[in-house]
């Protein structure tokens, strides 16, 4: 074995052996989703880790844990807007240089009609965030659906089919156990 493969095999070992010992179950930690809906992450190892965890046991953290939809819009918003963001940076910071040669009212001009356009755009892109959270989020149910529904017992089926109810319609009823098909008339 070459010696970068043998270091990349040590580092492995070494983040492995750091899951293991980090486990919740060996730290006596609480349990990720607690019933009070409030979670204790465990105690982190690394200064990133410590970012993290101090992060998501704060208040926009929780927030942002108990609200998905909201997580994934922010999410998909700071990732398409980094570029136009980092675009308006540069073209302020070359504007500031040509300020600094003597164009100062031109400047202005030209940061104000950026600026505004930077606003347009990120207004554009939030609009296409949440646009793009509400299809991801739809077609999860629409997938976690039809999961659930290849999913099910044959014998349900044929018993629905049987019945000539749709099983999408009167699922809850045959889960039921106090409804054993009684027609009491």
């Amino acid at each position: 074995m070459s010696k970068e493969m043998q270091e990349l095999q040590k580092q492995w070992h070494s983040m492995m052996q750091t899951i293991h010992t980090n486990s919740n179950v060996q730290q006596g930690c609480h349990l990720p989703f607690m019933l009070s809906g409030y979670r204790e992450f465990p105690p982190p190892t690394s200064s990133a880790m410590k970012e993290v965890v101090s992060f998501m046991n704060s208040r926009v953290g929780q927030y942002l844990d108990d609200h998905p939809f909201v997580a994934l819009s922010l999410l998909v918003f700071v990732a398409v807007s980094a570029i136009p963001v980092a675009f308006f940076l540069i073209f302020v910071i070359s504007t500031t240089i040509v300020a600094c040669l003597g164009v100062i009212v031109i400047e202005g001009v030209v940061i104000s009609v950026g600026g505004i356009a930077l606003l347009c755009v990120l207004c554009g892109l939030g609009l296409l965030s949440l646009a793009v959270s509400g299809v991801l989020s739809i077609c999860y149910i629409a997938l976690s659906t039809l999961i659930n529904y290849w999913h099910t017992p044959n014998s349900l089926v044929k018993k629905q089919e049987a019945n000539g109810n749709s099983l999408l319609q009167s699922s809850p009823p045959l889960l039921d156990p106090s409804n054993k098909n009684t027609k009491s008339e």
